[in-house]
């Protein structure tokens, strides 16, 4: 990060340009071993000078100068160093990763990939990076395993330590697709499949949508992840899973009855039982400590809770709910109504017997929700006019 570097005989200060943020090294740090490593570069001649003449006068201590590799090779050594691991070219340094940095790591057949927290003080950030340990074949596991277990030691990843608090089988994932195993732990939750494995903390739940299928016989369970999740190249925004109302069970808590109430004050029991998609409902909401959405007083003509539409390639299922709208699943979209700018009711472009819906936001993005059959749009123009939206092609309200 930029800054002002300051020091004195009492302790040295990197005073970040961004305010409020001060970053201090303690002449005991300085002297002894080191937790974390403090990189000052870019730095004039006469001002190295100047630090160099400082700490040794005030800390005893020499200052070098490190060279660094500026060719631009991806091939070379990497080393572990106590908090940092340096990638070493022709033994000069190319870079280096402070690996209290880390928030995934993740091995493949031959690769180890590196993702990191993101910075929200930047406009652009280093998502990850991918090692390549090289070996013979029969060897290659072992290296890649070796090197993913030297950067977890480190590394700031949530580790799956202790006894989740429940655990569901087998549910069914739109988004990500797939089944997974979800444990659930105090403070993260592990999506286990056959090919994948994510760790998330529960603070990213944002928001949570149970919202019933068209058909009356499935209920959509929607959680908004912030920052998303990530599974190979793809980001997930949402989390989308999907239940049959005919599905029960019965769960027992992975806690006694004491700590149950002292953790949730009431809101769970240890031991539960209902519909699936109720009990995942109710221990989220727990879990998070926020309200699950649910659809509110809107009814299409079929009686219906939702609208059949089509968003870019996909069909889909668009739910007017108290605050907002959202769509599942492919991709899936929610747009709250303080985003909102105006919304658009359009001629269909194919045939007349439908029309589309276009929403455009304060920040100037469309989203145009087509094929919606002509008949929703007298309930739709009323749930909109009593949200108070404005209404594009009749005006903006005063």
């Amino acid at each position: 990060m930029d800054g002002r570097f300051e020091s004195s005989r009492i302790s040295s200060c990197l005073n970040h340009i961004s305010p409020g943020i001060l970053v201090f090294i303690a002449p005991e740090e300085v002297r002894g071993t080191p937790s974390s490593t403090a990189r000052i570069h870019s730095t004039r001649t006469r001002d190295f000078e100047k630090i160099s003449e400082f700490f040794k006068a005030n800390y005893k201590m020499e200052l070098t100068e490190k060279d660094m590799c500026v060719k631009g090779w991806n091939w070379g050594t990497a080393k572990f160093s106590g908090p940092l691991l340096s990638f070493d070219v022709n033994d000069n340094t190319a870079f280096e990763i402070p690996l209290s940095n880390v928030s995934q790591c993740a091995t493949g057949k031959n690769e180890v990939t590196l993702e990191f927290h993101q910075n929200d003080d930047t406009e652009v950030s280093l998502m990850e990076v991918r090692f390549y340990p090289p070996s013979q074949a029969d060897e290659r596991q072992e290296s890649v395993e070796a090197f993913a277990q030297n950067v977890l030691s480190k590394a700031d990843v949530i580790q799956a330590t202790g006894d989740a608090v429940c655990i569901f089988k087998e549910l069914q994932c739109l988004t990500p697709r797939g089944r997974y195993d979800i444990r659930i732990y105090p403070t993260f939750l592990h999506l286990h499949g056959k090919t994948s494995t994510t760790r998330f903390p529960t603070p990213l739940s944002s928001v949570s949508s149970c919202c019933p299928h068209k058909d009356q016989r499935q209920m959509f369970f929607v959680i908004s992840l912030d920052p998303p999740i990530k599974q190979g190249q793809t980001r997930y925004h949402f989390l989308i899973l999907l239940f049959s109302k005919e599905e029960d069970i019965n769960l027992t808590l992975n806690m006694n009855e004491d700590d149950v109430e002292r953790r949730f004050e009431g809101k769970l029991n240890k031991n539960m039982s209902g519909s699936l998609y109720e009990v995942v409902s109710r221990v989220m909401k727990a879990l998070v400590n926020r309200k699950i959405t649910v659809p509110g007083n809107f009814q299409g003509h079929s009686g219906a809770q939702c609208i059949t539409c089509s968003y870019k390639a996909s069909s889909g299922l668009l739910y007017p709910l108290e605050r907002g709208f959202i769509y599942v699943h492919k991709p899936p979209v929610h747009l709250r109504f303080e985003e909102i700018s105006c919304v658009n009711f359009a001629r269909g472009t194919t045939t007349t017997r439908s029309f589309d819906f276009e929403i455009e936001t304060k920040q100037g993005n469309q989203y145009t929700f087509s094929s919606i059959e002509r008949e929703e749009y007298g309930k739709l123009f009323d749930f909109v006019n009593a949200k108070k939206l404005n209404i594009k092609n009749r005006g903006f309200k005063r």
